[in-house]
């Protein structure tokens, strides 16, 4: 110990030999600051000369004094900081992380827990302290108000996050306003159960140590597969703990599954349903037993495949498993693989049985992307991001489903998949806590079709949907590791009715695409045509099929009087808001571009009749009347409300100074002589919440022929259009006045045979020009796109 102690003093006796002195540590100051002038000025001088604008001096100046002043409060703030006690700096440096951790990482949170914690701990200290007989007057009632503040920064905690969550302002359902129009579908629900009895088992490699059904357990035994191309950093802490919980490395991974199968001699369509990320530890793929009972009864093979082993775990901190949706593909393609091997063996029990022209693909969050690169691993030869790996599956994937799926998590060769004459439909819920984004429209803009092929795919938006209701082993927590009261979910569904939206949809998209039962198409354009069926909510439709005959998509060049034919032009008249533009998420861009169309009649008294010279129009102008056209064909367009401002020429740069003061009465917002509410237009106000909806937007279609005969429809004939669904995920965003919304579009649906029942004398066949004529709601702006024709449902 002795001589340890002569070392540390020999140590510092060095150190202090070769520290600078308090001359040297001046000098090194002032060298700073001379060289540094130099150079700024030096710079400064060049810059004016460059520009050759001397008042370029001014903003440098300013730049100097900013700098100055920044650092001057720099070090005021920090010398107060140190003024805080030590005891209390080393409480806040301990114990933020932990609280930012246990609080959804909410800094709103952070901050009433210091202060709260903070001031019960020093209230509780003082009053149980020996000497507070002998405060004084002032500092007893300090130290009891504190102790309230504190009870009462509790119970204001216990209040907020006891309820379920809070009210909103409520959204009108558009579509429900029409949904006299639209007659429901004549077929029993796709949710029944079908007339086939349910046999279930289990298939597994035998290595499970955690769940006997994929162990010694499991009626049929597969062989391990070796992940290693597709899986990496199973290493290190992260590595070796999955190794010790599972039992095997990434070299064995097994092939397990759970099976619905219907009692029969088929062969039956197979499908195919892939869990997303969760703890691994919380074993995920038991939760789509609801939907494997029921396809099986329906005559679906349907089987649960097990990934939990790549699912998150707390050694994945700092680094675990990265990027790893590839592997989840091509694990589907190995089961896949498994399947038919079953189905040719004369031994197994499937021998067959599985119809292997009809297979689907399902997939929940990260499966959701996955099953879409698995149907494109499944036609490559090579992996793409190696291509020393060969692939030789080529299975017929027909349809792919994804249910609130991410994007992006995996890109072969950095670019995001794109799939070609495949069925596709996705699902996604506005309460979203986990996926907070409807980012499967992305995939749904990169699925392409050929002509002459019969493909479809659908997209589908539900209010009050959450992530993780669409699994049973999840449920309403999509917080992760914090827990559910920070979850807004007064807006949630029920959990039975979130499962009976997925069963309908689900079972109707595979029995249309895999047994081409095509009397449940128009659910997928329409939710109304099964409001039989379904729950009451606001559905929002996305659809289009191999059909599609596009006027415009915008996507096809950056001129806005343009479209996909050359013969057809884009004529605009009175428009405040007109252009083309990538189309926003929450999370980062669709991958599509749409036409932002916006009016405004603000100078227009409520009571007077809109003049036709100023009614704001969209038309699409033809050369050629669309002569291939005829009455069984069908107008479709896809429509999304923005809020941005419908007169954003009403300030700022566009008016002078003076006019900024003049005061203008509030807008109508719908049909302009019969009404007097008025808009909000970003988010939605607390004060408001138990206001009336606001009117959905509606204006005129109307078509024109070679004889100049016209034919109109209303929009609210079909449906006026949804106003966006505002949603508040987590009940911290009632404190910080935060709605968050996304633009998700609806496709409409007008039957040229409608326009002509409207006027027998137009002829369907020579039409030359289709217009929007804004005439019907004072203000709004509209984002169009996915013009054109296709056949009738």
């Amino acid at each position: 110990m002795k001589r340890l102690l002569q070392l540390k003093k020999w140590i510092y006796k060095q150190l202090n030999a070769i520290t600078p002195g308090a001359i040297a540590i001046k000098g090194a100051a002032k060298g700073l600051f001379i060289g540094t002038s130099i150079i700024f000025l030096i710079f400064a001088i060049h810059a004016i000369q460059t520009m050759g604008d001397s008042t370029l001096m001014l903003l440098q100046l300013a730049i100097l004094i900013g700098t100055v002043l920044s650092v001057y409060l720099g070090l005021w703030v920090l010398k107060k900081l140190a003024r805080i006690p030590k005891i209390l700096q080393v409480a806040l440096l301990i114990t933020t992380p932990l609280l930012l951790l246990s609080l959804s990482e909410e800094l709103v949170y952070w901050l009433w827990a210091v202060i709260i914690l903070a001031t019960a701990g020093a209230a509780i200290a003082v009053l149980t302290s020996k000497g507070f007989r002998q405060k004084t007057i002032i500092k007893k009632i300090i130290t009891l108000l504190g102790g309230v503040l504190a009870i009462t920064g509790c119970t204001l905690a216990i209040l907020g996050l006891s309820p379920k969550g809070f009210d909103m302002k409520p959204i009108a359902n558009a579509a429900a306003l029409s949904s006299d129009n639209i007659a429901p579908i004549n077929a029993p629900s796709p949710s029944l159960n079908g007339n086939y009895k349910v046999q279930t088992l289990t298939y597994g490699s035998g290595t499970d140590k955690h769940r006997p059904e994929y162990g010694e357990e499991a009626t049929i035994i597969t062989n391990t597969i070796d992940g290693i191309p597709f899986l990496d950093n199973w290493e290190g802490m992260s590595g070796w703990y999955r190794e010790r919980f599972w039992g095997f490395d990434a070299r064995e991974l097994p092939v397990n599954g759970r099976v619905w199968y219907p009692e029969g001699e088929g062969p039956f369509p197979l499908a195919l349903i892939v869990h997303g990320n969760h703890s691994m530890h919380d074993f995920s793929d038991e939760g789509y037993a609801y939907l494997g009972e029921l396809m099986a009864s329906r005559g679906f093979i349907f089987a649960s495949v097990d990934q939990n082993f790549i699912n998150s775990s707390w050694s994945d901190i700092p680094e675990g498993l990265d990027e790893e949706n590839d592997a989840r593909a091509w694990i589907l393609l190995e089961h896949l693989k498994a399947w038919h091997e079953w189905n040719e063996d004369t031994e197994s029990s499937f021998y067959k049985k599985i119809n292997t022209t009809q297979i689907a693909l399902l997939g929940h969050s990260r499966g959701g992307e996955a099953v879409a690169h698995a149907a494109l691993l499944n036609k490559l030869s090579h992996y793409p991001d190696d291509a020393t790996i060969a692939m030789d599956y080529n299975y017929n994937i027909n349809t792919i489903i994804a249910i609130a799926p991410v994007d992006g998590q995996y890109e072969p060769g950095n670019t995001r998949t794109s799939l070609k004459d495949i069925n596709y439909f996705v699902m996604h819920g506005a309460q979203d806590g986990d996926v907070s984004s409807y980012v499967g429209s992305k995939q749904y803009e990169r699925i392409t079709f050929s002509d002459s092929t019969d493909y479809i795919k659908s997209g589908l938006y539900i209010q009050g949907a959450n992530h993780g209701q669409f699994n049973t082993s999840w449920g309403a927590n999509d917080a992760g590791l914090a827990v559910t009261p920070f979850l807004n979910n007064k807006q949630l569904l029920p959990k039975k009715d979130q499962e009976e939206i997925a069963k309908v949809y689900i079972s109707a998209f595979l029995e249309t695409t895999l047994k081409n039962h095509r009397e449940y198409l128009p659910l997928f354009i329409d939710a109304r045509k099964g409001r039989e069926w379904l729950p009451e909510t606001i559905y929002l439709n996305q659809y289009e099929d191999s059909s599609f005959d596009a006027i415009a998509t915008f996507d096809e060049d950056f001129d806005v009087v343009t479209t996909v034919d050359t013969t057809t032009t884009i004529l605009t008249e009175n428009l405040s808001v007109w252009r083309e533009q990538e189309i926003a998420l929450k999370w980062g861009e669709k991958g599509s571009r749409a036409a932002y169309i916006g009016w405004s009649y603000d100078n227009i008294d409520e009571e007077t009749t809109l003049p036709d010279s100023i009614v704001a129009n969209y038309s699409f102008v033809f050369k050629k009347p669309l002569s291939t056209k005829d009455s069984s064909k069908v107008f479709t367009f896809s429509l999304a409300e923005s809020t941005e401002s419908t007169n954003p020429k009403s300030g700022g740069k566009w008016i002078n100074d003076e006019d900024n003061n003049i005061n203008k009465e509030p807008l109508p917002t719908n049909n302009i002589a019969n009404n007097s509410q008025q808009t909000t237009e970003d988010s939605i106000d607390d004060s408001e919440d138990t206001a009336l909806p606001e009117e959905p937007i509606d204006f005129t279609v109307i078509m024109e022929d070679t004889a100049g005969n016209t034919a109109s429809m209303c929009l609210s004939d079909f449906s006026a259009l949804q106003k966006e669904i505002g949603v508040r995920v987590w009940k911290s965003q009632f404190i910080e006045e935060e709605t968050l919304s996304e633009n998700v579009f609806q496709t409409y649906y007008f039957p040229l045979e409608d326009f002509h029942d409207r006027n027998k004398a137009l002829d369907v066949k020579g039409i030359v020009s289709i217009s929007f004529v804004f005439d019907n709601t004072s203000e709004g702006v509209i984002i169009l796109d996915n013009v054109g024709f296709m056949k009738r449902l």
